[in-house]
């Protein structure tokens, strides 16, 4: 009997994990952005 899934659960895997990568840069990059570039413009216009 040959069961067809429709995708291959490897290529899944590896789509989410990307995904779920580039979002954590994402927030880590924002978060960054946010401590540390706002302080340093505050500081530098004043």
């Amino acid at each position: 009997m040959d069961v067809d899934l429709g995708s291959d659960p490897g290529r899944d895997s590896f789509a989410a994990a990307a995904g779920t990568l580039a979002s954590y840069l994402l927030v880590i990059g924002a978060m960054a952005l946010l401590l540390f570039g706002v302080p340093y413009l505050i500081f530098v216009l004043l």
